[in-house]
């Protein structure tokens, strides 16, 4: 008997309309070894819910995401949407679902695949056997934080915006960031500003509290910007990074490009009922609907999918392993492309996932 589960797809802008397929394809053939049956009901996000509705995140779209298992995403933005307000951004889409969702925490896995070491800009013997795992708060922080906004000063304007956090909302991800720890080298490195910062300093005192639950977990501690250094000199020494949404959002592209390329790397957005997967790489415009995206960081997305919203930990790991198969065979997008190696198109990558994943 086949196990069901449904998924939101959101495809978003740009070149979301073009790896979401694919992925949606690598879920179709693994659901086919695996007896899994998925449903997919897709909806509009970002500037294409803009256009169409005035808003980036319409009711419609967030009751399908509520209503399903789990949330494939593509990508938002655009420049034909960056002269709105603030407000109605495409990218105010994305913080919508993770308020709504209940998704506080973000897992980036920075995994340096062996056969793209020459497709990074560091050298050979500094990222060989790179693999960590930054956990980022989503829900708090300076992104949420109040007051905000820009009011008149004197004869001037100001812009404001407030970094905020509570004891719970510290406690909640510290414990996720252990609880991973414990599946891979049991390492965790909380990474903030207590030097200078009040809620660094709380952010600190909260996650040393935590650790006592987790005596079996190393506990270290960086400033942000030591730690901004420390993964592009050493980033073998990291196992999990965990810290706030600000400073995960930029550590977390940092160390994707450890790895060669954005467009390799997945996430999950998880704490709720239903989580969200999504590549972390951005809509790329310039590149959109002429068949050159890198679909593999969403298809990978969506063996997190399988792995923790469905709990199909085979089935990730087999379509892991046929991206692998397929870079092992020299096929390329034009993001990863080195010499000595083919390059393809959207479509034809996913499709070479799928073989490889039927043939295993």
């Amino acid at each position: 008997m086949k196990r069901n589960f449904s998924i939101a797809v959101l495809p978003g802008d740009g070149i979301g309309k073009e790896i979401v397929p694919e992925a949606v394809k690598v879920l179709e053939a693994i659901g086919q070894l695996h007896g899994l049956a998925f449903s997919f009901q897709e909806a509009v996000v970002g500037g294409g819910a803009i256009d169409q509705y005035g808003r980036p995140l319409p009711d419609e779209t967030l009751a399908v995401a509520k209503k399903a298992n789990a949330v494939l995403l593509g990508a938002v933005g655009g420049p034909k949407w960056d002269g709105l307000d603030s407000s109605l951004r495409p990218e105010k889409a994305l913080l919508g679902l993770r308020e709504a969702l209940g998704l506080y925490a973000n897992l980036r896995p920075a995994r340096l695949f062996p056969q793209l070491i020459e497709a990074s800009t560091l050298k050979r013997e500094v990222i060989e056997g790179t693999d960590l795992l930054v956990v980022r708060e989503l829900t708090g922080g300076i992104y949420f934080g109040e007051p905000r906004g820009v009011k008149p000063y004197h004869n001037e304007e100001r812009g404001i915006n407030t970094e905020v956090y509570t004891t719970k909302e510290i406690a909640r991800i510290a414990k996720v960031a252990f609880e991973a720890a414990r599946k891979r080298r049991r390492k965790v490195t909380s990474v903030d500003k207590a030097n200078v910062l009040e809620s660094s300093a709380l952010w600190r005192k909260v996650v040393i509290e935590v650790h006592k639950d987790f005596p079996d977990i190393e506990l270290s501690h960086l400033y942000v910007d030591n730690c901004a250094m420390q993964l592009i000199r050493n980033p073998k020494q990291f196992d999990v990074i965990v810290t706030t949404n600000l400073f995960g959002d930029i550590l977390s592209d940092e160390a994707a490009m450890l790895t060669g390329s954005i467009g390799m790397l997945p996430s999950a957005s998880v704490g709720g009922r239903t989580a969200m997967y999504e590549p972390i790489h951005g809509s790329a415009p310039d590149i959109a609907g002429q068949n050159k995206a890198n679909p593999l960081a969403t298809i990978l997305s969506a063996a997190m999918m399988l792995n923790y919203s469905f709990d199909q930990e085979k089935a990730a790991d087999e379509i892991e392993l046929a991206v692998l198969g397929v870079l092992d065979q020299g096929y390329r997008t034009g993001d990863i492309l080195s010499a000595g190696t083919k390059l393809v198109g959207t479509k034809e990558m996913g499709e070479l996932v799928v073989k490889q994943l039927m043939k295993a």
